[in-house]
């Protein structure tokens, strides 16, 4: 959530900054500072008033010390008076402080001022490129889906049937490449000072609301109606309400935390080609990498977090590029993202495994998250990227991988999987 005060301190800049998310924010954000300063000027009316009614206080006091009955009893018709109208002033402001909290709920964080102009992900600026793109025979050209079905390792359809579609079942090796990669993950984050976590897989609202996925992606969400509770879409969601309402020590950042969880994503709307298999699911796991900063560290952690993911995809011999997401693309909380993308051989296409963000203050304002310096509080900044989501790489992993032995596993992941070659 944006801060209100550097709303009004830096309109224009705001107003300018939001145009790269391909929209007029304008009128929002008059909407905000109106409304601001209405909350303002009751709230000094109300302190003007609490003021005047403790010096009544005071002086019906003196008048009865004094014998001064008449007097005091005509300044008690007064204090009745002005007690009432503050009744009256602290609704009104309560009532303009949620109005002001909703404004603020509905404007996402401004882009950095290094994000590219754009409206989709086909506007989104490539970076860099590494890795050799696999060049398969025809006859090793099959795309993921076909080869869980070979080698009996991936069951779309036992999944439909037990839940519905975008829910697969992993079977035999499959289910231990799954375990692998997920160990695999969750190591490379250990050695590089990661605190492990297993969270919650289900969030009340207030967590939700804390890190920006309510209300802006309610309807992408899978909720619980009767306990008014969310199946998470991602492990950053848990994993960053840990720290709600929490005051830090500057002398502890940076915070840093990996948690694996499963995630649940509605992804309504999704259809076509660009979901089958394991390209968008309703379910799927993924390693989760969190970051609580100082502000002054958090784009120099956030080149830090950027290299790890490419650590890892490096060691998974996958060819990859990086990404940054242009206005049109990025997402509601963040003011700067990096997507890291593996080529799948098999659809001939780049598959996106792993977003990077920096929300700088605006999941904090949003959870008090807050750390202590020189005897004042400030707001952290947060961060967080995929470290990485499974579908998608196991997916290349079998499409590129392919040879008339079966399909060869990276040197980093056989001690996890157990096998050289899945046959």
């Amino acid at each position: 959530m944006l801060k209100v005060s550097e709303i009004r301190d830096n309109k224009e800049l705001y107003i300018t900054r939001l145009q790269k998310r391909n929209k007029d924010f304008t009128k929002e954000v008059n909407s905000i500072i109106n409304v601001d300063e209405q909350r303002r000027s009751i709230q000094v009316e109300l302190d003007e008033n609490l003021s005047k009614s403790k010096q009544l206080a005071k002086q019906i006091g003196d008048y009865y010390k004094q014998g001064k009955v008449t007097e005091a009893n005509a300044l008690k018709e007064e204090t009745l008076t002005l007690k009432e109208l503050n009744k009256q002033q602290q609704s009104l402001l309560q009532e303009k402080e949620i109005e002001l909290q909703n404004l603020l709920y509905e404007v996402p964080n401004i882009p950095n001022e290094i994000v590219p102009k754009g409206k989709s992900d086909q506007d989104n600026e490539v970076i860099s490129t590494h890795g050799k793109i696999p060049e398969l025979l025809p006859k090793h050209k099959l795309p993921h889906w076909e080869i869980a079905d070979k080698y009996n390792i991936i069951d779309f359809d036992l999944g439909a049937k037990i839940t519905g579609a975008g829910f697969p079942v992993y079977l035999n090796k499959g289910a231990k490449l799954q375990r692998g990669l997920i160990n695999f993950f969750l190591d490379e984050a250990s050695n590089a000072d990661y605190k492990e976590v297993i969270p919650p897989l289900v969030i009340n609202k207030e967590s939700g609301i804390g890190t920006g996925q309510l209300p802006d992606k309610e309807g992408q969400m899978y909720h619980i109606t009767e306990d008014n509770l969310y199946l998470i879409p991602t492990a950053e969601v848990p994993i960053t309400n840990i720290y709600r309402d929490v005051i830090l020590d500057a002398s502890s950042l940076p915070k840093k935390n990996v948690g694996y969880t499963p995630c649940f994503r509605r992804e309504a709307g999704s259809y076509g080609k660009d979901v089958r298999g394991l390209n968008r699911l309703h379910q799927f796991d993924k390693v989760e990498i969190v970051q609580v900063v100082h502000p002054s560290k958090s784009y120099e952690v956030l080149d830090e977090m950027v290299k790890h993911v490419e650590n890892l995809l490096t060691k998974l011999e996958l060819p990859y590029r990086l990404t940054r997401l242009c206005g049109g693309d990025l997402g509601f909380t963040s003011a700067l993202t990096y997507d890291l993308e593996v080529y799948s051989a098999a659809q001939e296409k780049w598959l996106e495994v792993s977003s990077i963000s920096n929300f700088e203050t605006y999941q904090s304002n949003r959870l008090k998250l807050r750390y202590r310096e020189d005897g004042k509080l400030h707001l952290a900044h947060t961060l967080n990227g995929s470290a990485l989501a499974l579908p998608r790489i196991l997916a290349a992993l079998l499409e590129n991988n392919q040879t008339e032995e079966g399909i060869k596993i990276p040197k980093a992941l056989q001690p996890y999987v157990g096998f050289s070659i899945l046959k």
